[in-house]
């Protein structure tokens, strides 16, 4: 007989989402350092960040503003709240590490692997505590548990339609790492995040 997972404690749930947080705000922090782009929520945040100079931390609050319905609609309250807090987390750090850490120099292609891979590991952290980074998280969330699709396949898609927007705005080289490091950071969600193994809610 099948026992169902245990519920984590609220603070499993606390600590799952401060350091998933921590995690994809040190591999933004790659990324925006070496000016690379990503895809998702974030990615759409990166494009409006380098072309009109806006905050990037308070844009990514308000790129996840609309996706919010749909969480409490089809995910819940719970869902809801701790993706809105982990927003808001990401966003803040996303604005603050850089007076802690200060990167003079960092290689495109190591940011895009690193930055890759972190928000890859982090984002798999707020996914097991019923959070997530908002935005297209929401909706391949939602679309993976309702018809059973790959959250990394549909995330990857996605994030390439936001990857050729930004053809215009950075150079070939810099788009080649973006390139990069979003295929990982979907290859780490396709791989270990699957239908039926671990369920995000």
């Amino acid at each position: 007989m099948n026992t169902p997972p245990a519920k984590h404690s609220h603070f499993e749930d606390i600590q799952g989402i401060l350091t998933g947080a921590l995690v994809v705000a040190i591999g933004l922090t790659f990324i925006k350092q070496a000016g690379l782009l990503t895809g998702g929520a974030v990615g759409l945040t990166f494009l409006i960040h380098y072309s009109t100079g806006a905050n990037f931390g308070l844009t990514l609050f308000l790129v996840n503003l609309p996706f919010y319905w749909l969480a409490v609609k089809r995910m819940g309250m719970e869902f809801t709240l701790k993706t809105l807090a982990t927003v808001c987390l990401v966003a803040l750090l996303a604005e603050t590490l850089p007076l802690v850490l200060d990167i003079a120099h960092i290689d495109p292609f190591f940011a895009g692997i690193t930055g890759g891979l972190l928000m890859g590991v982090g984002m798999l952290i707020l996914f097991r505590h019923r959070a997530s980074l908002g935005g297209f998280n929401v909706l391949v969330l939602y679309l993976q548990e309702r018809f059973h699709w790959s959250a990394g396949k549909l995330q990857m898609g996605l994030d390439v339609a936001i990857l050729l927007a930004g053809t215009l705005l950075v150079p070939p080289l810099v788009l080649a790492a973006s390139v990069l490091g979003a295929v990982l950071l979907n290859f780490a969600l396709a791989v270990n995040h699957k239908p039926g193994r671990y369920m995000a809610f």
